[in-house]
């Protein structure tokens, strides 16, 4: 089935030629961290996070899997997992979607309109609905704290390593395949 691998490729070179900063986790094109800039008009404006992307086997007919590494606070995305509710695509996914819609659009769009009728942070939907300039001035805060431009690289390694010194504390013993098990942050 190679149609899949080629459009894989060529959305993630696309995706690279589109001015984004990408960087493979490992060697095949399967994942990667690419690094997404909070839309201007926003309270994220200034701030920069790190997505992890994962493509499926059947991408693009299966979509991508998107999470934040770095702390965002949001009504849709899960504060400490960093998982992304959004329903482009999480259930409407469709082929004639690429990579470059998920940072140009999707993620902009996520940013932009937040959905607090559908959280995955209830504390973020809450306050949200309940005062908007003291949910704007959190988001701010955690811009600040956690999506410093010249911190978004380092934050993923942090991530890696603490990850790994948690395995270790739990006696879990393997050889090269220390992350294979983990889902996504």
């Amino acid at each position: 089935m190679s149609s899949p691998s080629k459009r894989r490729e060529m959305d993630l070179m696309k995706l690279m030629m589109s001015d984004y900063k990408v960087e493979m986790i490992n060697d095949g094109m399967q994942e990667f961290y690419v690094d997404f800039t909070g839309p201007t008009d926003s309270p994220y404006h200034g701030g920069v996070w790190r997505i992890r992307v994962e493509l499926p086997d059947a991408y693009p007919y299966k979509s991508p899997s998107i999470g934040f590494i770095n702390k965002i606070y949001h009504p849709n995305v899960d504060e400490m997992s960093g998982s992304v509710c959004l329903d482009v695509i999480n259930q409407t996914w469709s082929p004639m979607f690429d990579l470059v819609n998920v940072f140009e659009v999707f993620l902009p769009q996520l940013l932009l309109y937040p959905n607090p009728s559908d959280p995955l942070n209830g504390e973020a939907a809450a306050l949200m609905m309940r005062d908007k300039a003291v949910y704007e001035q959190r988001v701010k805060e955690y811009c600040e704290k956690y999506a410093k431009p010249e911190d978004v690289g380092n934050n993923a390694d942090e991530k890696s390593s603490d990850e790994e010194d948690e395995a270790s504390d739990n006696d879990y013993d393997s050889s090269d395949e220390g992350m294979a098990g983990h889902a996504d942050p």
